[in-house]
């Protein structure tokens, strides 16, 4: 035995087909990122939850919230009560409705819920 072992050829493990290692990693990366996606989504519904529950509780709105229309915001406003919405230029927003003087509901890509003027808007 110890003689068919010194005659055995040598062939160290980390040679392994180049087409293999790429495989490998990228079934690796696919469940990486399928995975962090679920977790991200999980936060982001739980945070949305309540804040959809302060927007209900707040503005007092009982109807189903749908997006009427999406606008974009030519600049950037701060909001100076907690109803309104902070604005970034560029930003995309879902108008959820329309109110009786120059201000809708919007929400932002965070999921808050807040008035924003009309001319700060720019409906595509």
């Amino acid at each position: 035995r110890e003689k068919d072992d010194k005659y055995k050829t040598w062939m160290p493990k980390f040679l392994v087909a180049k087409e293999d290692k790429d495989q490998k990693k990228i079934s690796d990366d696919v469940e990486r990122k399928i995975f962090k996606v679920k977790k991200s989504n999980a936060e982001k519904s739980k945070k949305g939850e309540k804040e959809e529950k302060f927007f209900r509780k707040t503005f007092m709105y009982d109807k189903e919230i749908k997006v009427i229309n999406t606008a974009t915001a030519e600049c950037s406003v701060p909001s100076k009560r907690r109803v309104d919405l902070p604005l970034t230029a560029g930003e995309q927003l879902d108008v959820i409705d329309v109110t009786e003087g120059s201000a809708v509901i919007c929400r932002n890509s965070e999921g808050r819920y807040g008035y924003v003027l009309v001319e700060h808007l720019n409906f595509r």
